[in-house]
């Protein structure tokens, strides 16, 4: 049995890197060509020259309040906002609703969300049964997980959410191989099984997403027989990356483009740092170009022990968009980015706001190797100039502030 999906995983991380960067501007011609929402975003830019990740971070980074946006903005005569290539149809069997809302499209290649990668990596192999306890009603989960475990050649029960009772009982009579959701329900499941005097010894397996996955709930599950693995996945791009058997961090999808970008900006932080997650998916019916997730994350250094080549993350570490209101006004992460780029002697940057309700202070820290007469003077005028708003400077030597993404942090009291 195969440890590896497929020889793409494999593959030696140059030969990937080609493969990519020679799909990305074709992918780019085809989004600017088929999309009403990339023609005018990508207006500018000629895809042929995008040809490597630094041509490919000059372009704008589009998130998904302005995907929202632009779906409200044009949903008469388009539910998606101009940004799917496909209209109703044959060819779109499927229209799934996230929060906003938010209309996603489903089109008709195998595997269309990519998941099977990650099933496949949770231990599920051909043959199997797998019980599916994410929702089919309206969000995407229960067929992004259902289209992935049959393109692995697995039968699925469609448990969906709720009824913990039903669930005991159908995995005690079909003797499902593993289990494929969100991880506290799996809990509650096994909580409900217990209480119920009920053995399921087939559930040895299960892939976990769409919430947090700490370590002492997977040492709870593995107390209890079952191998939990996670996935991280969003409704608009499907799979992004999946955590293997080595438990270090997650490997990146086939399937797309991963940067890790200075929150509030499009710049990509370096090797390490962690930044918000922008997504390029090489998908043809929904292509989305440097797609602003909002998660927080990092690169891992070096390649997974179990010998898949990509790159690894950390997983997810947070939400990116951290704008705060002090003093009746909105800080955003980009006008604090946007500070820090008028001065080339500024390494990092980070406003932090403190005091009792109603009695905001501002402090921006910034990292520098330098500190020249006037600089904080000037770091403060342009706090004010940008933000509207007092706030004092502190500078730091390099490597002093934390490693977190935060931009904007809010230490303030509210008791």
């Amino acid at each position: 049995m195969s440890m590896f999906y497929d020889a793409l995983e494999s593959r030696p991380p140059q030969e990937r890197e080609a493969a990519l960067m020679a799909a990305l501007p074709r992918q780019i011609a085809h989004a600017r060509q088929a999309s009403s929402a990339w023609g005018e975003i990508l207006a500018d830019v000629d895809p042929g020259a995008v040809t490597s990740r630094e041509a490919l971070a000059r372009l704008p980074v589009t998130r998904k309040y302005e995907l929202l946006e632009r779906q409200q903005a044009g949903r008469a005569q388009d539910p998606f906002g101009g940004f799917c290539t496909q209209t109703f149809g044959a060819h779109l069997p499927r229209v799934f609703a996230s929060p906003g809302p938010i209309y996603e499209p489903e089109g008709t290649q195998k595997d269309y969300w990519r998941m099977a990668r990650a099933i496949h990596a949770a231990g599920f192999r051909s043959g199997e049964l797998i019980h599916n306890c994410f929702s089919y009603h309206f969000v995407p989960a229960g067929a992004m997980m259902e289209s992935g475990a049959h393109a692995l050649g697995c039968t699925v029960f469609p448990g969906g959410t709720g009824q913990t009772e039903q669930q005991v009982q159908a995995i005690a009579e079909l003797r499902p191989a593993g289990y494929i959701g969100t991880p506290s329900f799996l809990k509650l499941i096994l909580d409900k099984a217990a209480e119920m005097k009920v053995a399921l010894p087939s559930l040895t397996k299960a892939l976990v997403s769409a919430e947090a996955f700490p370590p002492s709930l997977r040492d709870w599950l593995a107390a209890r027989g079952v191998a939990g693995y996670q996935c991280y996945a969003t409704a608009d791009l499907g799979l992004i990356a999946y955590e293997t058997s080595a438990r270090e961090g997650l490997v990146l999808d086939e399937g797309v483009i991963v940067e890790i970008v200075r929150p509030g900006t499009g710049d990509p932080a370096p090797e390490g740092e962690v930044g918000e997650l922008v997504v390029t998916s090489l998908n043809p019916v929904y292509p989305l170009i440097r797609f602003g997730t909002g998660d927080l994350s990092a690169v891992l250094p070096g390649p997974c022990p179990t010998g898949r080549t990509n790159t690894r993350i950390k997983g997810w570490m947070g939400r990116a968009d951290q704008t705060t209101k002090v003093r009746g006004m909105f800080v955003q992460p980009g006008q604090i980015a946007s500070v820090a780029r008028r001065f080339p002697q500024v390494l990092r940057a980070r406003l932090v706001v403190s005091g009792a309700m109603a009695s905001d202070q501002m402090v921006l820290q910034v990292e520098t190797r330098e500190t020249a007469p006037g600089l904080a003077q000037q770091l403060q005028e342009a706090l004010r100039e940008v933000t509207k708003l007092r706030g004092e400077v502190e500078m730091l030597p390099p490597g002093s502030l934390p490693n977190d993404g935060k931009v904007i942090e809010d230490a303030r009291s509210y008791d």
